[in-house]
């Protein structure tokens, strides 16, 4: 006991410090579940989520996945109306790497999206995966 008293202040911070480890572990930005490729192909196969490609159109038309609907990042809080029907299935949002499809999935999750999922790596995991790619024309 006398141990505790004397180094109260160096255990609350190692408490702390502890939480705060265990806080950042286990919470996704956002809300959001990180799927793999493997993952996000299971929830389109069985679940018919919807891919949200949240590149700028250029980047889309250089490569994006089949059948995914391209909403910029700047224009998708504008824009959400269009996925009314999807608020309660699941959404996957796509980015190069999956660093800006993660705070995309914050913004869908504040306007009440409740399946939100991020490609973890992006259109880069996807296609070192061996995941088809289309070229072309934005949806």
């Amino acid at each position: 006991m006398e141990f505790v008293q004397q180094n109260i202040f160096l255990i609350a911070i190692a408490i702390v410090s502890g939480g705060m480890l265990l806080v950042l572990t286990f919470r996704r930005p956002g809300g959001a579940k990180a799927v793999t490729a493997s993952e996000a192909t299971m929830l389109i196969n069985r679940e018919s989520a919807q891919v949200i490609d949240i590149r700028d159109p250029n980047e889309y038309i250089a490569g994006h996945l089949v059948d995914s609907r391209n909403i910029p990042a700047a224009s998708l809080a504008e824009r959400a109306g269009e996925l009314e029907q999807f608020k309660e299935k699941p959404l996957i949002l796509v980015c190069q790497s999956g660093a800006r499809s993660q705070v995309a999935c914050g913004t869908l999750g504040k306007l009440g999206f409740v399946r939100v999922h991020n490609l973890e790596g992006g259109i880069a995991a996807w296609g070192e995966a061996g995941l088809p790619l289309k070229k072309g024309a934005r949806r």
